[in-house]
């Protein structure tokens, strides 16, 4: 094999052509599985594009809630975007060579949306916060300056980390293996295939993972925390019951993206054994599912969207 070879501070980088992609060696449907994943891809672009849509062209809807909601729309479509094409090449086609710059895209992209997810729910909760919390002080605390300020932010700090962290994998030399084990060309299987010290790499990947999950998870727990102490402060028990009610789908969302990623870092960290094409399919479906369900269990099941979607089915009907 040729390898392409530059000097970096004296020391000899070597780089490979590509990696080969070998998750799901030993599982037995992974042909069916990954036609159902190109059918939630199917679903997460068709439904999160309408959700788009309905947004930007209703101009009652350009508020503080709809914006955080257009966010995780975007996101939901650049997150499955980067690794479900990929698998369906790689595990249908059979196709599963990743040429090392396309390689360090798809890394780059997945692990700029993945972390994005993470920080769009929190958002998200902020907004069920102030609703519930501050009622009379809405208007004042979610504005869609804030909220503009607090999306932007979120992809200015996450784009930086991001780009350092692929950036410095191009200082990691492949001499040996080229084989990842993973579902695309993942950021630690891949730098624990370099022959060279990855200490920085591991460093990186470490901070980046609790402070993008723990962080935001944090915040929204403390969000939750704060809207039942006031629910239950409530002299109305109805209004109460209905505060929480429109929390309920957003909840949904974050037990469906956290309790997958949570359940097998935890088994890993306390010594538990985790058969490595479980591994892969438990964190392929934590980073592909979350996009598909967002829009149907959350987003279309808003009051204000069904109501837009509704008088656009009808104005359809009228027309022909």
């Amino acid at each position: 094999m040729s390898f392409l070879r530059t000097a970096l501070n004296d020391s000899l980088i070597i780089h490979p052509p590509g990696f080969y992609i070998i998750g799901f060696q030993t599982f037995p449907f992974i042909s069916v599985y990954i036609i159902f994943l190109a059918v939630v891809y199917m679903v997460t672009v068709l439904f999160n594009s309408f959700l788009i849509y309905m947004i930007v062209f209703n101009p009652c809807l350009h508020t503080p809630k709809f914006l955080a909601v257009i966010n995780l729309a975007v996101i939901d479509v650049i997150l499955n975007t980067s690794v479900i094409p990929g698998m369906i090449k790689t595990f249908l086609l059979k196709d599963n060579f990743v040429p090392f710059n396309l390689c360090l895209v798809q890394m780059c992209v997945y692990y700029a949306a993945l972390p994005l997810e993470s920080y769009a729910l929190a958002i998200l909760a902020y907004d069920r916060l102030i609703v519930i919390c501050f009622p009379l002080r809405h208007n004042s605390f979610n504005t869609l300056r804030i909220m503009s300020c607090m999306v932007s932010l979120s992809w200015v700090y996450v784009l930086s980390v991001d780009i350092f962290a692929t950036g410095i994998m191009t200082r990691l030399s492949f001499c040996d293996s080229v084989r990842v084990f993973s579902y695309f060309c993942d950021y630690a299987p891949v730098f624990r295939l370099a022959c060279n010290d990855f200490s920085m790499q591991w460093t990186v990947a470490s901070t980046a993972s609790i402070v993008n999950v723990l962080g935001p998870f944090t915040f929204i727990l403390l969000s939750y925390f704060s809207i039942l102490v006031t629910v239950f402060r409530m002299k109305s028990v109805s209004n109460g019951i209905k505060g929480l009610t429109t929390c309920i789908e957003h909840l949904i969302l974050v037990a469906v993206f956290y309790i997958p990623i949570f359940s097998i870092f935890l088994i890993g960290l306390y010594g538990g054994t985790v058969d490595p094409d479980q591994r892969v399919l438990s964190l392929s479906l934590a980073s592909c599912l979350p996009p598909c369900i967002n829009p149907i269990v959350y987003s279309l099941k808003t009051k204000e969207i069904k109501t837009r979607a509704l008088a656009l089915v009808r104005k359809n009907k009228i027309g022909t």
